[in-house]
């Protein structure tokens, strides 16, 4: 399908997971945007790589719709999300449970809805961008887990709503199925599962497998907007030794 030139909008793209993808789309052309809070960071990667950048919350909803009419993305990948407060399950407060709620699903909401409501363009493609812990849980980490299972089920009720209203817009999820090391949530969580196995963080993540840095987890998603193969699935994992494989087909 080709990437150059595509307007992309990456939210959460100045560091992490989303950074990593943000240079691998860089490296294939496109036009990106990159749309965080920390201004110095996004500082850092305009000056890097190039790319426009624009400071806000993603869980401004004004601020969702405005960006969106404003920069007319062909591709948009929702990657942004909160570090999940680590503890065990009787040792969370109701604030620090639902944190992730507050954060990647309410961004997730507001960004969703303006892509249906803008519209954006018929033939683009929304990403959003959920976690390993969607499909097995995540014990240490209340109720991110589920957060980030109510991002996958979201992109399928888009994709409903897409095709209900004729609108031509491609919804999909991406799972990491691993702790990414050099992240704010992977260091975060590793840190916590390590601790209470007893065990260093390389010994943890080495239970995953072959490691996924950034860079890696970017050039899958690349390969996901760029291999016809993968244009008409709806979920796919992302890990360092199998690569992509598909988690969902049907959406209905």
């Amino acid at each position: 399908m080709g990437l150059r030139d595509k307007t992309i909008v990456v939210t959460g793209g100045s560091r992490g997971l989303g950074l990593g993808l943000v240079e691998a789309l860089v490296d294939q052309g496109a036009k990106v945007t990159v749309v965080a809070r920390g201004q110095a960071a996004l500082a850092a990667v305009e000056r890097r790589l190039g790319v426009a950048v624009i400071p806000a919350d993603v869980t401004d909803e004004g601020a969702a719709r405005r960006i969106l009419a404003e920069t007319h993305p062909e591709i948009l990948v929702l990657n942004a999300g909160a570090k999940p407060r680590m503890g065990r399950l009787d040792q969370l407060s109701w604030e620090d449970f639902t944190a992730p709620w507050e954060t990647d699903v309410k961004a997730g909401l507001y960004w969703l809805q303006a892509a249906l409501g803008l519209p954006l363009r018929p033939g683009s493609r929304v990403l959003v961008v959920s976690s390993g812990a969607a499909v097995s849980g995540s014990p240490m980490s209340g109720g991110y887990g589920g957060a980030k299972r109510m991002l996958w089920f979201m992109a399928s009720y888009a994709n409903r709503v897409s095709e209900q209203q004729g609108l031509g817009i491609r919804f999909q999820a991406i799972v990491p199925r691993q702790m990414v090391a050099g992240t704010g949530v992977g260091d975060e969580a590793s840190d916590a599962y390590a601790r209470a196995l007893g065990i260093g963080i390389e010994e943890y993540l080495a239970r995953f497998g072959t490691p996924m840095p950034p860079r890696q987890f970017g050039d899958h998603v690349v390969a996901v907007l760029d291999d016809q193969q993968y244009a008409t699935d709806f979920a796919f994992g992302l890990k360092g030794d199998t690569g992509i494989t598909v988690l969902e087909r049907e959406t209905a």
